[in-house]
């Protein structure tokens, strides 16, 4: 079991956390600690840094900004624990959260502390001896799509998260936003980006409807049941989510969805184990999503296309805070062949007006 499970490592030099300050205040809060702090971090990941904390035998787990990262906007922990602690109420496949804190003094930034859910993650590149059968893997991403639409379904006023987001002009917002994002943190010339951008914001979408989007859903944010790998038991890494128009989160999801016959600037990334036999492609994911949603996905590449734009943003906005020296971490050096593998397949999608076969 053990090998399947989301094991920690060392901490990365220049991302360690002060022992003793932290030790602290988590005993001022949390009385039940007992013995001496134990701090590991989860390795995976691009975005948001995460810890494991061992008190004896209790475990939690610290979510944190990057560092360099502009913790106003997408790094908002205060606006990640709030959602779990009300989405918890209405969905119970969260981790449960135990507490925020906004004073930078004690580790450097705002920081929350949630339970840790057991289980396992599948990541991208998994070993070949751990990957599930065809039919396992077969189940797991029919549990993927439901979840998905199951998530899109949640009644998020009576969660109270009514005012987590403006879903009208919520599609016109993104791609102004992440065009903006992406001309922020340029590095290089890259006709493609360009010509995307421009595509998405002269043939915009009409809003589909609201729901409580996530914004990062895919394989190595579910928890699955270690009994039982079909059965999603918890969700993660809600930093993004808002209320917004769920066909770009299934955009978004989408981009990470890569196929067997994708480019290898794309396989590359690893960007989720997709392309293990007995997943669905991506065209077979938007039919399943459409009759378990019943959602309308007529107009799917200009989410496709959008999807991968964000990507591209996303991976080049790490890219840029490595070339500025605010991180270490060598999987950094080589995004920009990332943000480029995005950019074609998006400038192909739009160019054939489909989703897959792209090249």
């Amino acid at each position: 079991m053990s090998k399947w499970l989301d094991q920690p490592a060392p901490v990365r030099p220049g991302e360690e956390l002060d022992t003793q300050k932290l030790a602290a205040y988590l005993r001022s809060r949390l009385p039940m600690l007992t013995g001496e702090l134990e701090i590991q971090q989860f390795p995976k990941g691009f975005s948001n840094l995460t810890y494991l904390l061992r008190f004896g035998d209790h475990e939690w787990v610290l979510r944190r900004p990057p560092f360099g990262a502009n913790i106003k906007s997408a790094h908002d922990m205060s606006r990640e624990y709030r959602i779990l602690s009300h989405l918890i109420h209405v969905y119970p496949k969260v981790p449960k959260p135990l507490l925020y804190c906004d004073d930078p003094d004690i580790i450097g930034a705002p920081f929350y502390v949630m339970e840790r859910v057991r289980g396992v993650i599948l990541r991208p590149s998994l070993p070949a001896d751990q990957a599930p059968s065809p039919e396992l893997m077969a189940r797991i991403a029919d549990s993927f799509i439901a979840t998905f639409a199951e998530l899109h379904a949640v009644d998020y006023h009576a969660a109270g998260l009514h005012d987590l987001g403006r879903p009208q002009g919520y599609v016109r917002r993104q791609i102004e936003g992440w065009t903006e994002r992406y001309h922020r943190a340029k590095t290089d010339d890259i006709p493609d980006m360009e010509r995307t951008a421009q595509w998405l914001a002269e043939n915009l979408r009409d809003e589909s409807g609201a729901s409580l989007i996530h914004n990062d859903f895919k394989y190595d944010n579910l928890v699955l049941h270690p009994e039982d790998w079909s059965r999603v038991v918890a969700v993660l890494d809600w930093e993004m989510a808002t209320i917004g128009d769920p066909l770009m989160d299934l955009g978004t999801s989408l981009a990470y969805w890569l196929d067997p016959d994708d480019p290898p600037e794309l396989q590359r990334l690893q960007l989720s184990p997709t392309v293990l036999p007995g997943n669905p492609t991506r065209a077979e994911l938007v039919q399943r999503y459409a009759e378990k949603s019943g959602r309308d996905v007529r107009d799917v590449v200009f989410y496709y296309a959008y999807g991968l734009f964000k990507l591209a943003v996303i991976i080049q906005q790490i890219y840029y805070r490595y070339k500025q020296g605010f991180t270490k971490d060598a999987r950094f050096a080589h995004l920009i062949h990332g943000v480029r593998g995005c950019a074609a397949m998006a400038a192909a999608a739009i160019h054939k007006q489909r989703i897959d076969r792209l090249f």
